[in-house]
């Protein structure tokens, strides 16, 4: 093998591994590892998102509303991502294009639960894995400092499941909310479909074989 071949081999291997990845029944990749097509920011801010190495990058001077071109209804959607030292995004669902996802939509939230910068300040609805502000997750499965982390969302109807490192941390039915002041704050909860996306917050987070498969 020549010394220009095994540079070729090696460039293309993390592209190999991401198809292989993905190759799941069933499953179509939002992500085609070296372009954000198919991709459209929103209320970006700095440098927005980039590709870097084969995974989506929101850098900590970049960020804002990373939105799917299409919109999604009744879904599984299947990702990795890593955050660092107080690391803090989110995965909008079924969100419009204007207004804040996480109220006009939902937010599946994406914290670095155990940093000390949050200690002693979050509430239970702001967990890694929770609807942002309504439905709380259960707590101590992010994995921190650089390692992968695996989300699968589910979204059926009312229905809104969240499996963290193979823990379910929260399955919530959205029907139970019947309080009009939730409801008026929240009106996304009622949403039956809209984009998905991935809502940075001024930290380093990194996403990858991302993949979904409609129901």
């Amino acid at each position: 093998m020549t010394q220009f071949s095994r540079r070729a081999l090696l460039a293309a291997a993390p592209l190999l591994a991401l198809r292989a990845q993905t190759a799941e029944a069933g499953f179509t990749s939002l992500f085609d590892g070296q372009t954000l097509n198919g991709w459209q920011l929103v209320r970006g801010r700095g440098p927005g998102y980039v590709v870097e190495n084969g995974v989506i990058v929101c850098p900590a001077d970049g960020g804002g509303n990373l939105f799917t071109a299409k919109e999604y209804a009744n879904f599984v959607l299947r990702l990795e991502w890593r955050l660092w030292e107080g690391g803090n995004n989110g995965i909008g669902i079924r969100a419009p294009l204007e207004g804040d996802a996480a109220y006009v939509g939902m937010e599946i939230q994406v914290l670095d639960d155990e940093s000390p910068k949050y200690k002693g300040r979050l509430k239970p609805t702001q967990y890694t894995g929770s609807v942002y502000d309504v439905f709380p997750a259960r707590s101590g499965f992010v994995k921190r400092d650089g390692a992968w982390n695996t989300y699968e969302i589910t979204a059926d109807g009312p229905r809104v499941k969240v499996v963290l490192n193979g823990e379910t941390v929260m399955d919530a039915n959205l029907d139970s909310v019947t309080d009009e002041a939730i409801l008026k704050k929240h009106p996304g909860l009622r949403r039956k479909s809209g984009h998905l996306g991935f809502l940075g917050h001024g930290t380093r987070v990194e996403f990858r074989n991302i993949r979904i498969r409609e129901l």
